[in-house]
């Protein structure tokens, strides 16, 4: 379950948006959470080590105990490195240097799965970018090493995405990986990244490239723990498609020792150093008991007295439906189709995207697949649609803006997703992103009919098109809540800030109060909202949203077995009830610890 005490660090406690004890240091045993305890490592804890748990966000379901393996740390340039004597031959090095970077990511890209290719793909774009290599080369020419040119200008790039925010603010991360395999080609050392291990083991980092990530042995990695990230970063969204448990948002992860035994919960958020093996025991028994439970239920989910509430996968290519396609899911809640376009040069063909769609497509035969369509603009840039720079991009035009100023551009893609739909016999929905007025949704229904496809809706992100659901879904078939972006709006704090991370926790009553205002609108007129944002796979939460009305819920495939569990036990009245305690609640953590001492315990149990 998601937790509320979610800052990295422990505030203040003058601070006004101050989690309550985030880091905690305890002796006791106690229960962890979830879906399995990976990992053989253990016994007891390495002399001097010291019992602690402290709290993070955990972002993959499950539990884990193994000794701590360390990543190692970003390669940094020497200290005062000489400058180049031949600036031009010192410039070829560093290209050459970003070069065989890009190709060692493409080379990765071929051996991992959709999502995780379509992410080290445009991780290599960036370091095939040429602005990059220009401004190593304006450093160069001031006097810097090799080196020291290629970390200032990855700096330099890095403060600009960071002030940007949105997409940009979110590859930062990826930036400065490319930046340190870069120095390290230059320097002729090895690449940094996780070492070589034998036996089962938790992974810690700083934060974890795509590169790391994506091509991590998940018969050895029974764990993830990064100090940085957050709920929708790459390795938030790689970890549960990867069924590994992870945790982020770790205070001092790095400072654990290599070898120390830790024992996670994916769930709660909870990593407890040195664990007593009580605790381990525990957890593996409380993961044996959820496993047992979570395979008696199968099918449609639903409340306990036959209220329906479909359970969808989020997917991100071709690899991804097929995984999910066979297994016991409704269909999909969300496509995300931008990962055709990012990593692309041009702007793919009908023919092209139709191709993507139809893979996308096959294994829901009968099945529903919401779309979104082309998620990109100002904040994720395409060479191919280039609008210019903006002072917000976050608050620019992306999304559905992007589409209206570029309507080739969807254009083609629904007409691919039109061919595709015929030609595989799936139940295809698409929504637009960004849709703030009724207007908007009117231009997007029409253009979408016009293209074929018979079923129309838009995502419910901005906080004006919640409150006035209403008129907006008047003109569109469905709604959907991306809780994410509707809660950085709600609350204006950065998804990629983590000492905010507590005002972005979906359980802040205020954006509950958002939610509840947008079912319902759509229940006014008919219409039915579901939610594909990270709080639906939440156990806890969706019974709340379905409370509040939501009909559908889109996660990580692996979390849907729980959410089952969770509705299978409670009945609307229930839902609905919990949801009232949440909203009168007063902060994140009082609405979490309501609806949590309120729930059947048949699940708390095993949560």
């Amino acid at each position: 379950m998601t937790t509320a005490d979610t800052d990295a660090a422990t505030p203040s406690p003058d601070a006004p948006h101050a989690s309550a004890s985030p880091t905690v240091a305890r002796t006791e045993a106690h229960s962890g959470g979830s879906d399995g305890a990976g990992g053989s490592g253990g016994g007891a804890a390495p002399t001097g080590a010291q019992t602690e748990t402290r709290q993070g966000i955990g972002v993959s379901p499950g539990t884990a105990f193994g000794p701590v393996v360390q990543v190692a740390p970003p390669v940094r340039p020497p200290k005062n490195e000489a400058a180049v004597d031949d600036a031009d031959a010192a410039l070829a090095d560093v290209k050459a240097a970003f070069e065989t970077v890009a190709v060692s990511l493409e080379q990765r890209a071929t051996l991992v799965e959709d999502t995780a290719q379509q992410i080290l793909k445009a991780t290599a774009l960036i370091a095939r970018d040429k602005g990059l290599v220009k401004a190593a080369g304006k450093e160069l020419a001031a006097g810097h090493g090799r080196a020291t040119s290629i970390d200032r200008a990855v700096e330099t790039y890095a403060a600009q995405f960071e002030a940007l925010g949105g997409y940009f603010a979110e590859r930062v991360a990826d930036l400065r990986d490319v930046g340190s395999r870069a120095v390290a080609a230059v320097l002729g050392v090895p690449a940094p990244g996780v070492p070589v291990f034998t036996e089962p083991s938790v992974i810690v980092a700083e934060d974890l490239a795509p590169a790391e990530t994506a091509t991590l042995d998940r018969s050895r990695v029974v764990g993830i723990i990064t100090e940085a990230g957050g709920r929708t970063s790459h390795t938030a969204i790689l970890a549960a498609q990867m069924g590994i448990p992870a945790v982020v948002q770790l205070a001092g992860a790095t400072a654990i020792p290599a070898g120390v035994p830790v024992a996670i919960d994916g769930d709660s958020g909870e990593v407890t150093i040195a664990p007593d093996m009580a605790l381990v025991t525990a957890q593996r028994e409380r993961a044996s008991r959820r496993a047992s439970a979570l395979a008696e239920l199968s099918g449609a989910g639903k409340t306990s007295d036959g209220h329906a509430v479909a359970l969808l996968a989020n997917i991100g290519g071709v690899e991804d439906a097929v995984a999910a396609g066979a297994q016991d899911l409704e269909g999909v809640g969300l496509f995300r189709t931008e990962f055709v376009f990012l990593s692309a040069t041009k702007a793919p063909t009908v023919d092209e995207q139709a191709e993507i769609y139809r893979g996308v497509f096959a294994p829901f035969e009968g099945r529903r697949v919401v779309v979104r369509t082309l998620d990109a603009g100002a904040d994720k840039p395409l060479k191919f649609a280039d609008l210019g720079p903006e002072e917000n991009p976050a608050l620019g035009r992306r999304g559905l803006r992007l589409s209206a100023e570029r309507p080739e551009l969807l254009d083609s893609q629904l007409e691919a997703l039109a061919v595709a739909a015929r030609d595989t016999g799936a139940d295809v929905r698409v929504m637009a992103p960004m849709v703030a007025t009724a207007e908007e949704a009117a231009w997007f229904a029409r253009r979408v009919r016009e293209n074929g496809l018979p079923k129309a809706g838009v995502m419910i992100e901005v906080p004006g098109a919640a409150l006035r659901s209403r008129d907006v879904l008047t003109e569109v078939d469905f709604g959907s809540l991306g809780t994410n972006d509707l809660a950085q709006y709600t609350m204006a704090a950065d998804r990629m800030q983590g000492a905010l991370s507590d005002l972005l926790d979906p359980w802040q009553p205020a954006v509950l109060d958002v939610v509840a205002a947008a079912c319902a609108g759509a229940a006014t007129v008919d219409r039915p909202m579901g939610v594909c944002g990270e709080s639906a796979g939440d156990p806890l939460l969706a019974l709340v949203l379905v409370g509040l009305g939501v009909t559908s819920l889109s996660m990580a495939p692996s979390k849907v077995p729980v959410v089952r569990l969770a509705l299978s036990l409670h009945t609307l009245a229930d839902c609905q009830k919990l949801a009232e305690a949440a909203r009168a609640s007063r902060t994140a953590v009082d609405a979490l610890t309501a609806v949590r001492d309120a729930a059947i315990s048949e699940l708390t149990d095993l949560i």
